[in-house]
């Protein structure tokens, strides 16, 4: 295997094992960022010694004794001793052995706990949801801070000063690493949900920028989700979140054209979309569904996915049923966005007119004014209707408030065919 190769193989083995070495080090040592360090001690290792000596067998097991070599050294130095002395006020000289036993048999535990655990402290409500989903990114999706920057399209520094910030507010707030128990953890799970769907979401929808999607970020909310799913395999909504993304996730080869181009849903080619994730999120809606009484939010939404991805086309789409979820989900979770998609819904029904009526109510919600996709869609109804100056200037509004340049092209196209008609 040459250089590069090896390094690809690191690289690749990094971003696999180092959420487990991670977890299993910050459960030991009681700081989320001192296990970062001593994680990434042993990847540094990696790249010495691997080059040389290849990559071994179990290269996760050997990340995890180099990790735990460096801790014990770390240890019986005094430098974890010093700050333990600091925080408890004890004299540990005499317990520093004692400790690096313990340190030794308990990194052979099952890590399942630990990964969860992990989970919940990095989505802590004590952090801001930017600093949660950087600090996932980085200790759950194994992804370096510049990577996090680029798919965010945020300054390097600024990420950087998230992540450090965020480790900071942890070990001030002594955030322990360990999984809630009954309602804590049916409250707090709730943390966890959400930055794995934005994450997700901001893969699927870029906000900004000049490409429509970075499928990378849906791979890693993806395989984000469905560790959890196999940690909470009782938690309903959690499945519900994984039905959804891999429904989602099925679409995405078919939703830019070779220019990278948006297609809308209702344009797409259906035979190309990806029927394995489809079924994979058919399988976890049925899970959900079995599990959760009555459906959550994700569950709801991963249902009317799920219409989409049954139907061989726009016309054998169950409209009805669709309407029905989003009544369901506006009673659960009230949202002008949940009215503004139901309005789509009623307008495949009805028609356009009826889609119209729907959304005028959400015209004069400030929450509304910056949201391009309601004069998005308020331009498609009005040109259906055949309406074009009306529309023509739903849809320059929209492109004005849109970051993403991709959607803004698409969007100004649709003005310009206003004009023409």
């Amino acid at each position: 295997m040459t250089l590069p190769d090896t390094h690809h193989a690191i690289e690749a083995v990094w971003r696999i094992e180092s959420p487990t070495l991670i977890a299993s080090m910050a459960r030991m040592v009681g700081d989320v960022g001192l296990a970062e360090d001593l994680a990434q001690d042993a990847f540094l290792a990696a790249l010495e010694r691997w080059p040389t000596t290849g990559v071994p067998d179990k290269p996760g097991a050997w990340l995890m004794a180099t990790a735990k070599r460096r801790a014990i050294d770390r240890l019986r130095h005094g430098k974890m001793a010093e700050r333990r002395h600091g925080e408890l006020g004890i004299e540990l000289d005499a317990r520093q052995e004692a400790a690096v036993r313990n340190l030794d048999a308990a990194l052979d535990d099952p890590v399942g706990d630990d990964l969860l655990g992990l989970m919940f402290t990095t989505c802590h409500a004590v952090l801001s949801t930017e600093a949660r989903t950087a600090l996932t990114l980085r200790l759950l999706g194994g992804l370096t801070t510049g990577e996090i920057a680029r798919a965010f399209l945020v300054p390097e520094p600024t990420i950087a000063q998230r992540i450090v910030r965020a480790k900071r507010a942890l070990r001030e707030a002594r955030v322990p690493l360990e999984v809630p128990r009954g309602a804590e953890l049916t409250a707090r799970l709730g943390s966890v949900l959400e930055v794995i769907y934005l994450i997700f979401n901001e893969g699927y929808a870029a906000t900004a920028g000049a490409d429509m999607m970075r499928p990378a970020l849906c791979d890693d909310a993806l395989r984000l989700g469905r560790i959890l799913a196999e940690l909470t395999p009782e938690a309903a909504e959690v499945h519900g979140l994984v039905a959804l993304m891999e429904i989602q996730a099925s679409r995405t080869r078919t939703r830019v054209d070779p220019t990278g181009r948006p297609v809308l849903l209702f344009d797409q080619d259906r035979s190309r979309w990806d029927y394995v994730l489809v079924q994979r999120g058919l399988a976890a809606l049925a899970r959900a569904e079995w599990l959760g009484t009555p459906l959550g939010p994700y569950t709801l939404q991963a249902a009317i996915a799920a219409c989409h991805a049954r139907a061989r086309s726009n016309e054998a789409t169950d409209w009805t049923r669709i309407v029905a979820l989003y009544d369901a989900l506006a009673e659960l979770m009230p949202s002008p966005v949940v009215e503004l998609n139901r309005a789509v819904a009623l307008s495949m029904m009805y028609g356009p007119a009826a889609g119209l009526e729907a959304i005028e109510g959400l015209i004069a919600l400030p929450s509304m004014a910056n949201y391009y996709l309601l004069p998005g869609v308020r331009g498609d109804f009005l040109f259906k209707l055949g309406r074009f100056d009306e529309a023509r200037v739903e849809f320059e509004r929209a492109a004005s408030l849109t970051r993403n340049a991709r959607e803004r092209h698409l969007l100004l196209e649709r003005a310009a065919t206003c004009t023409r008609g």
